[in-house]
C-alpha cells in the first residue's frame, strides 16, 4: 500500500496527543470526585460500576479519527476485482501435426474440448473471437456472446499444413483493432512483393495511418489473447515481429505448448513430418506482452489450463485508491462509539 498524498500522514501524530488528553480528563474526574464526603455519593457520580466499559466508546472514536486521517491522505492498494476484459480471441493451432495421439483422443479434438469447456467458464458478457492458422491465419469466428456461435466455428476446424505464429497473433490484432492502419498482414507477409510493384501502395497506405503511440506492454485491459499451439514456427510472420505490434497496443499474448517438447515424427497418409515445441518462443511472446506461458503435455492439463486462463481473465489485481473504504470504516466506527455511549450511558462519549 502507498500513499497519494503522504504528507497527510503527518495528522496522525494528533493520536497520541487526543489519548494524553483523554488521561488527563480521567484523571481529573478521579480528583473531583475524593473531594465528596460520602463514598456512595462518589460511586453514584461515577456510575454503578461501568468498568472498561467506559473506556471502549472513546477507543472506537480514536479508532474512527484514525481511519479519517488515513483516508485524507488517499491510501492506494493492490485489491483483486472483477475484470473488465470485454474480449478475448482464442488463436487456435490447426496444423496437421494437432492429430497426433500423444494427447488423447488427439491434440486437436482436446484442444476443442478445452476450448469449449473455457467458453462455458468465462461471464455471458465477455465476447470472444477464434482465429484458426496453419500455413495461414483465418478469422473463423469474429467476436461475439454468441456461444453457440463459437461452439460451431470450434467443430468446423480442418487440419492444413504449415505453422504460421506469427500470422495468428497479427490477425488476431487485426479481429481487434480493424481501423488501425499499422496492422497489415499482407503487408508484413508480401515484402518481395512489396519490392516489386506495391512500394508506392504502401508508402500512400503509411500516409493514410493515423498517428500511433505505443503505450505499455500489457496495460490494455479490454482485451487479451490466448494463442495455442504444438509446433515451431514454419512459414509467415516473424513471432517476434507480431510480438512487438501486441505489446506495442498493451494486450496481453498468454501462449498454450500442448504436444511433444522434444519433438517427434508424425506420419499420415504417406507424408511424414517432424513436430517440435517451442516453448522459447512461446515464452518470449507472453513475456514480452505481460502474459504467461503454459505448457499442457495432456488433455487434463489444457483442461487445467484454461480454467486458469478463465479465472485470470475474469478477476484482475490492481491498484486502487481505498479512501472511500476507510472512511466508510470511520463512519462506521464513530456512529458505533456514539450509540454505545449513548446505551450504557445515556450521553454521547
Amino acid at each position: 500500500m502507498h500513499f497519494l498524498w503522504p504528507q497527510q500522514l503527518w495528522l496522525l501524530l494528533l493520536l497520541p496527543l487526543l489519548v494524553l488528553l483523554y488521561l488527563l480528563l480521567l484523571r481529573r474526574k478521579k480528583k473531583l470526585a475524593v473531594r465528596y464526603a460520602s463514598l456512595a455519593i462518589v460511586k453514584e457520580a461515577l456510575g454503578r460500576g461501568p468498568g472498561l466499559r467506559r473506556h471502549i466508546p472513546p477507543v472506537l472514536f480514536l479508532l474512527a479519527l484514525a481511519a479519517m486521517l488515513l483516508a485524507a491522505a488517499r491510501p492506494v492498494a493492490t485489491i483483486t476485482l472483477p475484470s473488465t476484459q470485454q474480449t478475448i480471441i482464442l488463436a487456435m493451432d490447426v496444423s496437421g501435426s494437432m492429430r497426433a495421439t500423444d494427447v488423447q483422443p488427439n491434440r486437436l479434438v482436446a484442444a476443442q474440448n478445452a476450448a469449449k469447456a473455457f467458453l462455458g467458464d468465462l461471464p455471458r458478457d465477455v465476447k470472444v473471437g477464434i482465429v484458426a492458422f496453419a500455413g495461414s491465419a483465418q478469422v473463423a469466428q469474429l467476436a461475439t456472446v454468441n456461444r453457440e456461435d463459437l461452439i460451431t466455428a470450434i467443430d468446423r476446424f480442418q487440419m492444413q499444413r504449415g505453422t504460421a505464429t506469427g500470422n495468428a497473433i497479427v490477425m488476431s490484432l487485426a479481429t481487434l483493432f480493424p481501423d488501425d492502419g499499422h496492422i497489415d498482414l499482407q503487408l508484413m507477409q508480401n515484402n518481395r512483393d512489396r519490392m516489386r510493384g506495391m512500394a508506392i501502395d504502401a508508402e500512400k497506405k503509411e500516409k493514410e495511418k493515423k498517428p500511433f503511440t505505443p503505450v505499455p506492454p500489457g496495460s490494455y485491459t479490454s482485451a487479451a489473447i490466448i494463442m495455442l499451439t504444438d509446433g515451431q514456427r514454419t512459414t509467415g510472420v516473424d513471432p517476434m515481429e507480431a510480438t512487438k505490434l501486441a505489446a506495442e497496443r498493451g494486450v496481453r499474448v498468454y501462449t498454450v505448448g500442448i504436444g511433444t517438447v522434444d519433438g517427434e515424427t508424425i506420419g499420415f497418409e504417406g507424408w511424414s513430418m517432424r513436430v517440435r515445441l517451442d516453448e522459447e518462443t512461446l515464452k518470449q511472446i507472453a513475456q514480452k506482452t505481460g502474459a504467461e506461458y503454459f505448457y499442457a503435455g495432456t488433455a487434463q492439463d489444457l483442461k487445467k489450463v484454461y480454467e486458469t486462463l478463465s479465472t485470470r481473465l475474469t478477476v484482475e489485481k490492481k491498484e486502487t485508491e481505498v479512501s472511500g473504504l476507510l472512511a466508510l470504516l470511520a463512519a462506521a466506527l464513530a456512529v458505533l462509539s456514539a450509540g454505545l455511549s449513548v446505551l450504557w450511558f445515556n450521553r454521547i462519549l
